[in-house]
């Protein structure tokens, strides 16, 4: 697919078939989050791979309501900063690296047909808290994103142009 066709046609995916993600795809997608830039090379992402319903329904619970996409997704992927890696000189960066390896994902994922929907976790501290908590991490590990991939239930990718002059300026504001 051409990049600015999976940009056009790229849609948040809600509901999945239960048909497991492809072992090749789920390493590709990881592949391509890793892909991405970050602040001075630093690459402070670190990734959990959860294809265990318990653990995906788990995971949903300690994000809230609008993590339910997990509860039919194969596969859920919990995207985090490591801040011992994180560029010293902002040390902030390391949201906006995670930011950039999960977008990434999103668009490897719709690329091969695999849905997928971002569930924000980073800055929410109760999120934080409660993913951390179950999977044991370490302080220097910051859970940021959950993203939920699957087959979509139904097709979605429907090509849409969301440009909005209003929001661009030119030479001033």
């Amino acid at each position: 697919m051409e990049t600015l066709k999976a940009l056009a046609t790229r849609k948040s995916t809600r509901e999945f078939e239960q048909k497991a993600v492809e072992p090749e795809k789920i390493r590709a997608i990881l592949s391509a989050a890793m892909s991405g830039p970050s602040a001075v090379n630093a690459r402070p992402w670190e990734f959990i791979v959860v294809t265990d319903k318990e653990k995906l329904l788990e995971m949903a619970e300690g994000n809230g309501r609008a993590a339910n996409p997990l509860k039919s997704a194969t596969l859920g992927i919990l995207v985090c900063g490591n801040i011992q890696k994180a560029y010293s000189g902002a040390p902030d960066y390391w949201a906006v690296d995670a930011t950039i390896a999960c977008q990434n994902m999103i668009l490897a994922a719709h690329d091969m047909g695999v849905g997928s929907v971002w569930l924000g976790t980073y800055p929410q501290e109760v999120k934080i808290q409660a993913q951390s908590k179950i999977f044991d991490l370490p302080e220097h590990i910051v859970p940021h994103s959950i993203i939920a991939f699957g087959y979509p239930k139904a097709d979605n990718f429907v090509e849409r142009d969301l440009y909005d002059e209003s929001k661009v300026h030119f030479e001033k504001w």
